[in-house]
């Protein structure tokens, strides 16, 4: 992964440091999470080209679950296997914010690092390859772990109904995988650039704030930066943190 300029008609995805606690940082983004591959385009739909497939629905169900309203929860818990599809997509939507990050970043050639104005440059760009390298090797281990348990969940399919164990594992290995080829592509292929932020510099204010302030102040923030979900991205890091 190199520092450098580059010249592109396309904006560059932007990457931000966050701040967590003390010198402890997050990378985070925000954005779409667009799955197509063109290099499999028209290719025979075999056993991966099918899990694929399964991904992208539960990708899509998971948005539906995240945007509806209270009352159309209210609605599906009436019966035990709408609570259990209502909770299971729910964590699938937290798995997505989880690694929407390297998911993004495995189809980038050029992206820009936005870190705290407190930082250096040189500072920011390794802190995020420690980053990315902890997350590559941790998403590898757990994609060996669960391509076992996936091939082990298959001998359900001979119990009639639904093989739930298979779509939990076949969702937890595509997005390993995805993961994993994120993080090894922004170490080894993309050309970073790099923009201090003064507003990421005021965000580490908020470790020291009270719960209620602390809110205020990190939303405040992330309405500067124009990043919708920060404050829960932030929320979430911070709790994993204490």
């Amino acid at each position: 992964m190199t520092q450098g300029l580059f010249d592109s008609d396309r904006p560059a995805m932007e990457v931000f440091l966050v701040p967590i606690v003390a010198d402890q940082y997050e990378p985070y983004c925000e954005g779409g999470d667009d799955l197509d591959d063109p290099g499999n385009a028209g290719s025979p739909r075999g056993w991966w080209g099918r899990l694929q497939d399964s991904f992208r629905h539960m990708l899509t169900a998971a948005e539906r679950e995240r945007v509806r309203t209270a009352e159309e929860r209210e609605t599906q818990r009436h019966t035990w296997t709408g609570r259990l599809r209502s909770r299971t997509l729910r964590w699938i939507a937290e798995k997505i914010a989880e690694q929407r990050l390297l998911w993004h970043l495995r189809k980038q050639d050029h992206a820009c690092l936005v870190h705290p104005a407190d930082v250096s440059a040189e500072a920011a760009l390794a802190t995020l390859r420690r980053a990315l390298q902890r997350d590559g090797e941790r998403h590898r281990r757990w994609l060996v772990l669960d391509g076992f348990l996936l091939v082990v969940s298959g001998l359900l399919a001979l119990v009639p109904g639904p093989n739930v164990l298979a779509y939990y594992f076949g969702f937890r290995v595509f997005g390993h995988y995805l993961s994993w080829r994120g993080a090894r592509h922004g170490l080894d292929r993309v050309q970073w650039t790099m923009r201090a932020s003064h507003d990421l510099a005021d965000l580490r204010r908020a470790a020291s704030l009270a719960p209620e302030e602390r809110e205020r102040h990190v939303s405040d923030i992330a309405s500067r930066l124009q990043l919708e979900h920060l404050p829960r991205f932030f929320a979430r890091m911070a709790a994993w943190s204490a």
